[in-house]
């Protein structure tokens, strides 16, 4: 009876090693296909967002050569202006008009109530065109404006157009 109690534990601990061995494999083999999964779900979002952004970047100095080559003016003797440091003085120089009592000029609204009309952000197109969205905190709009930059490197601004939403 001794011999028989140890074979059936023997042939039970054996059972229960394949058992476990079975779960354990194959609990592997499920979490690297998992992993695999997720990791390609991951990488197709990463590339779906990077073209996203290449696509909204598209009208934008940094990505455009040709507007860059615009302020490159050595060829003819002139002076070279780099867009890195001009995209923030431009972007100051805009957003500095801010702080005059009737409102920015450049959105191309007059004073409406007791707000005055500013503009909130800014986005250079290249070497010539700036969009801008402004508000009075009641109403809001978009701005299309022109911009020249001078050899002294004096900016300047004229409205193209605006565009004011209704509440």
């Amino acid at each position: 009876m001794k011999k028989s109690l140890m074979l059936y534990l023997f042939i039970l601990a054996i059972l229960m090693n394949v058992f476990t061995y079975m779960f354990y494999s194959r609990e592997a083999k499920f979490e690297q296909d998992r992993y695999d999964k997720t990791t390609k779900k991951l990488r197709d979002s990463i590339n779906l967002v990077s073209t996203k952004l290449a696509d909204a970047d598209y009208f934008s100095l940094e990505h455009n050569e040709n507007a860059q080559n615009y302020f490159d003016n050595s060829a003819s003797g002139g002076k070279v202006i780099l867009y890195e440091k001009l995209i923030p003085v431009v972007t100051e120089k805009l957003l500095d008009l801010n702080s005059n009592p009737k409102g920015n000029p450049y959105t191309g609204q007059d004073k409406i109530g007791p707000n005055k009309f500013i503009i909130n952000k800014i986005k250079i197109l290249n070497h010539r065109w700036i969009i801008a969205d402004y508000s009075n905190g009641e109403l809001w709009g978009e701005v299309l404006l022109k911009y020249f930059v001078d050899q002294d490197e004096k900016i300047t601004f004229e409205v193209n157009q605006t565009w004011l939403y209704q509440k």
